[in-house]
């Protein structure tokens, strides 16, 4: 039995390039989700445009770690930081329970100065989780100085960076302004509106941030198979003999 001596390592895994975020540990047979955030969930609170950039990875990181502390019991003890501010933000043990501890797998994601996945990151820290992390890679970082703008980071959390370019564009070019953000225009999202979205998405996912319940499927489903289906011997002879008469009616 060495089942025993088989201690169990989570590892958040980020594909933010389909925008998922998963709580993974390996096994022999493979590896295990514990729990998973995928970025196609956030219009159910509120965020629905642009679900690829900055603010959204930021909520699909809070959106992970508020599920996977509910689903282990400890939301209620590690809520983090429930008004984002971009500040250093680390996770101290509190009562019998230490917080849910994982480690930050990219993959193949790149891992440049302020990219989304550090964003998945934060969200996933302020959400309650404990992660190792610097803040070295974070927006707001200065090189030269060493220093961290924790100002900086909140901009890029809540949008502002988004809300700027969209406000020079509008007055610039109008045209264009129309045709890039046609679908913030058709939900009636303004560039000065952007803050409030993602700060109401943030309380949403902390007050439910339960998976939407798997439609049941009707009686009868069948899934849409585009593969070539195999013919059986009948009509193979048949399909032969088709041909066969083709050819002789040339002759």
């Amino acid at each position: 039995q060495f089942s025993q001596y088989i201690k169990q390592w989570y590892q958040r895994r980020v594909a933010i390039t389909a925008g998922i975020a998963q709580i993974a540990y390996s096994t022999i047979e493979g590896d295990k989700i514990v729990s998973e955030a995928r970025s196609s969930e956030l219009p159910r609170y509120g965020i629905k445009c642009g679900l690829t950039n900055y603010p959204a990875a930021y909520a699909v990181g809070l959106l992970i770690a508020r599920r996977v502390n509910k689903k282990l019991g400890l939301d209620e003890t590690y809520q983090g930081v429930e008004k984002a501010d971009g500040e250093e933000f680390f996770v101290e043990r509190e009562g019998e329970r230490g917080a849910f501890y994982c480690v930050l797998d990219t993959g193949l994601a790149r891992t440049s100065s302020g990219a989304r996945i550090f964003g998945v990151l934060k969200g996933a820290v302020d959400g309650g989780l404990d992660i190792p992390h610097s803040s070295k890679r974070f927006p707001g970082f200065d090189d030269e100085s060493g220093e961290y703008d924790a100002g900086t980071h909140r901009s890029r959390i809540f949008g502002e960076h988004i809300s700027g370019y969209m406000q020079s564009l509008l007055e610039e070019d109008e045209e264009s302004y129309k045709r890039q953000f046609s679908q913030y225009i058709k939900e009636g999202i303004m560039p000065d509106m952007l803050e409030s979205v993602y700060s109401k998405a943030h309380a949403a996912i902390r007050a439910d941030p339960s998976p939407a319940a798997k439609k049941v499927k009707k009686d009868g489903y069948k899934p849409k198979s585009f593969k070539k289906q195999r013919m059986s011997l009948q009509q193979r002879k048949a399909r032969v003999a088709q041909k066969k008469a083709a050819f002789l009616a040339l002759q």
